[in-house]
């Protein structure tokens, strides 16, 4: 299924044309928007009883973080955080180095729906947009009865990495092994585990989906590495020159790289029949990361009859995370319930 939500303002001779479907870009999408509140405000608006939000912003610097220590607690459950890694050990590092982590978001027993997401935030390998990507999908994904796993995982580093350019896919590898071995602890079922990521975090996750028959960490109880399923939202997928986003590439396997380097990371060109399903998710104005990414790695999922769903708008550029504000209809409702039909939930 391809999804499209037409925008204003778009000439009519811009078509793109996709093997299964063609759409025009010039139609007026009729519903308002509504840009997405602050971290503070829906805390504060839910408790207008307590306090209205002009005296909340009244406050001087002391009163509101008393208050804030106060209404967070009572709000937001406390999130267990594991060490990826047993006996503070952290494979192919130099030196001192910073463990990575995953934090879970588990629903309450009764509304745990035995499925499990790990999510990747993006940062063209610099860093990870928690806050703007992996902590808003990890709590809608909670919120639906689904374990969510953030995943704090290396960005690339010559100077703390024996080769910088595994070190993400090793935790990658490293988080699915962990949540697989322990499902039973987090009330999942074994065959109900996906991985989803955003920009950089989604070349990772695409990656982690086209690269999991070759172990990159000590595997000794012999578990399955491959996702069940994929989100990949404005993903790099390509490190072709036509196609990549520069920065991440250069973070990864650069400065200097050769044409068999780009090949393996170019992930349309690691498919085969065993990927898993994926569902994708771009902006077809997205000026960091070319839709081309998407489109490439769906038609060569197709090619090898993997399941694949594609969400595209026509605006929304890059970094918009769960909620596109140019837009009423949201990805990742229509995600959860791809996740729903494909049976990862009971």
């Amino acid at each position: 299924m391809l999804i499209f939500l037409p925008a204003d303002n778009l000439n009519q001779k811009n078509k793109i044309t996709s093997h299964r479907v063609s759409w025009t870009l010039n139609q007026p999408f009729l519903r308002l928007v509504f840009s997405q509140a602050s971290i503070i405000e829906p805390v504060i608006a839910s408790r207008n009883s307590l306090l209205k939000m002009k005296y909340f912003h009244k406050m001087s610097m002391i009163p509101r973080l008393l208050f804030l220590l106060l209404v967070f607690p009572a709000l937001v459950p406390a999130q267990q955080i594991i060490p990826l890694y047993e006996n503070n050990t952290v494979p192919n590092s130099v030196g001192t180095v910073t463990m990575p982590t995953l934090t879970v978001y588990q629903p309450k027993k009764d509304l745990s729906k035995g499925t499990a997401v790990i999510v990747c935030s993006g940062g063209s390998y610099a860093g990870r947009a928690n806050n703007v990507e992996g902590i808003p999908a990890c709590k809608k994904l909670m919120e639906q009865g689904i374990t969510a796993f953030l995943l704090d995982y290396r960005v690339p580093n010559a100077k703390e990495m024996i080769d910088k350019s595994t070190g993400p896919l090793m935790d990658a590898q490293r988080a699915i092994q962990y949540v697989r071995e322990h499902a039973r602890q987090f009330h999942i079922k074994e065959n109900k585990i996906g991985i989803m990521g955003f920009s950089a975090g989604g070349h990772l996750v695409s990656t982690a989906t086209t690269h999991f028959s070759k172990n990159y960490i000590d595997n000794p109880e012999h578990t399955s590495l491959r996702p069940d399923f994929a989100v990949l939202v404005y993903p790099v997928i390509s490190f072709a020159d036509s196609l990549t986003h520069a920065e991440s590439r250069r973070r990864l396997i650069g400065p200097d790289f050769s044409a068999e380097r780009i090949r393996e990371y170019s992930n349309e060109l690691q498919v085969t029949d065993s990927t898993p399903p994926v569902y994708l998710v771009h902006a077809v104005d997205d000026p960091v990361v070319k839709v081309e990414n998407s489109l490439y790695f769906e038609a060569a999922l197709r090619q090898h009859h993997v399941p694949v769903e594609m969400f595209l708008y026509v605006k929304g550029g890059h970094g918009f995370g769960i909620h596109n504000p140019t837009v009423e209809i949201q990805w990742i409702d229509d995600c959860i319930e791809w996740i729903r039909k494909g049976k990862w939930v009971n």
